[in-house]
């Protein structure tokens, strides 16, 4: 069944219950904006604090610029790229284009305008939709990127080189387009984060889509009364798949715009929110917020809150024992996954094993895991090696890029990248991404190990640990190192703490700088071996 078929009957039986929140708590207006009232209201959209919309409006919505698209001569296998800010917009742009046989092209709102239009020129995408934060962007390649595609603006004031999206769908039929659809359709590609390169186009078919939504809803029992808040980027599967539990079930979901732990909070609060799902970074924001006293949880309403979840990184166990003293009711759950599995949910640690805490877990729902050596053989338990999955939510390919797809896809089984070990339970603990192993005099280094350790320190925020070439061992760790807000620490006391680890996981080098990490939380590890191991370290460490 295609995943459109969702937005339907979830439009016939809840058509007038709120399906989408979003709010933006940069703006100091409170009151609250229905959707009606947000389309008679004067332009600019974005000064209100909260809009939100029905499961009605969000299909009538998905329908209208289906049409419009069908009108412009989009046709099924056709690709329309989707380059907005989280709003309210995005995700009825992303289900009209499915409905109309079109393949979805999310764009991450980082990229540079060189980045855009290479992401648009490798998926060959005819329609690009942006929004008022892309004008400059979009305008140094409106040029070359407007002679083969239609550029729509979803935003206020549209700039001269592109069409209003606003008024061309309010003109356009409200009912469903009858196009067929199904499961092996192509239907979405998403581009892989770039943390180990430029993007590659994952391309994945309907069946992926509405697998996600099982796993998702299997994994964490979502009920029509549950309500979801998303903070990450909806251009990323992390985001949207998780969402997607709460689509299957009719459950609302909140879009919030900041990650600030007042906002997460309040969002929590006010929003009777019941799960939500962070990144490493923001979950240690609120405890560091908590620990300061600059936040007070007496303040909220956060007892309706079952369930915490993170994923997208490898997850500190210290971080979590730090949660559960603070929110000891919460459920916890981690999820593991790659934009080429669909997002989250290939394997996960269920909320019935905190115990485990620190693993990833077992094989999610629907699907199969294993370790494997160098030529594909399975490893022994307790041995490291290649994680691989298999399931129905395994990416079709990289799209135009066989060599690339013939690389990791074998018979059915995609090789991660990811270095993992099975313990006696059969839980999963990652090791470290295959291109981030540290080789040092022959020594296979693992620096997630090393982060994992790291912090536990109280004065450290966040830490990466790459290698760095030497000219005797070949390679020697480095860590880099964020210093908690109000502290201070010094080399000699980092490298007298890391006298607990074995003498060859210690990091030969302390840099104390910022760890910068994409959107979906993960660190730019090439970003950082750049700086660190392009230039001496005495300029990297001024430069800091």
């Amino acid at each position: 069944m295609p995943i459109t078929d969702i937005l339907e009957r979830n439009c016939k039986l809840y058509g007038n219950d709120i399906c989408l929140v979003e709010i933006n708590p940069e703006i100091k207006e409170t009151r609250r904006v229905t959707w009606k009232e947000y389309e008679l209201m004067e332009p600019n959209p974005v000064t209100h604090y909260r809009r939100e919309i029905t499961w009605s409006v969000f299909n009538e919505k998905a329908n209208r610029f289906a049409n419009l698209l069908i009108q412009r001569g989009i046709r099924k296998g056709d690709k329309v790229a989707v380059l907005l800010m989280n709003c309210l917009e995005w995700l009825p742009i992303y289900f009209g284009i499915l409905k109309t046989g079109a393949l979805a092209v999310p764009l991450n709102f980082r990229y540079a305008s060189d980045e855009i239009e290479y992401c648009l020129d490798l998926a060959e995408v005819d329609v690009l939709v942006f929004g008022p934060e892309f004008i400059g962007r979009v305008e140094e390649i409106a040029e070359n990127i407007g002679k083969k595609r239609l550029l729509f603006f979803a935003g206020d004031n549209c700039p001269s080189f592109a069409e209003d999206y606003n008024s061309l769908t309010a003109n356009c039929s409200s009912q469903t387009p009858m196009i067929a659809l199904t499961d092996t359709d192509d239907a979405a590609i998403y581009f892989s984060s770039g943390t180990t390169g430029f993007p590659k186009a994952i391309l994945h078919n309907h069946e992926s889509l509405m697998h996600a939504c099982k796993v998702e809803q299997n994994h964490h029992g979502q009920t029509k009364q549950d309500v979801f808040l998303c903070i990450p980027p909806l251009y990323h599967t992390g985001a949207k798949m998780h969402w997607f539990g709460s689509f299957l079930e009719g459950g609302r979901a909140v879009l919030l715009k900041g990650t600030k732990p007042e906002f997460i909070l309040d969002a929590v609060s006010k929003e009777r929110c019941t799960i939500v799902w962070l990144l490493v970074p923001w979950a240690q924001d609120i405890l560091d917020a908590i620990d300061r006293g600059d936040i007070r949880l007496a303040d909220y309403e956060l007892s309706q809150w079952r369930l915490m979840h993170i994923g997208a990184q490898p997850v500190p166990q210290s971080l979590i024992q730090r949660w559960k003293k603070v929110f000891p009711h919460h459920q916890y759950d981690t999820n593991y996954g790659l934009s080429e599995s669909i997002g989250p949910g290939c394997v996960h640690l269920g909320v019935e094993n905190i115990h485990k805490v620190g693993a990833i877990g077992k094989a999610g729902y629907g699907w199969q895991v294993k370790i494997v050596d160098e030529s594909g053989a399975q490893v022994a338990r307790g041995e490291v090696g290649e994680l691989a999955v298999k399931g129905p939510g395994v990416m079709t390919c990289y799209y135009n890029d066989e060599q690339a797809t013939s690389e990791v896809l074998h018979d059915g089984w995609l090789f991660t990248g990811d270095m993992a070990q099975e313990d006696e339970d059969g839980f999963i603990f990652l090791v470290d991404r295959k291109k981030d192993v540290v080789i040092s005099g022959g020594e296979n280094i693992y620096p997630v190990q090393i982060e994992d350790f790291l912090r536990t320190n109280d004065k450290i925020k966040d830490v990466a640990v790459i290698g760095i070439p030497d000219k005797r061992l070949g390679e020697i760790t480095a860590a880099i190192i964020e210093v908690k807000e109000g502290m201070h620490a010094a080399e000699e006391e980092i490298n007298t703490y890391c006298m607990k680890l074995p003498k060859y996981k210690r990091p030969r080098k302390v840099i104390f700088a910022d760890i910068p990490r994409n959107p979906t939380g993960k660190i730019e590890k090439p970003k950082l071996r750049k700086i660190y191991g392009g230039e001496s370290l005495v300029a990297a460490q001024n430069k800091s």
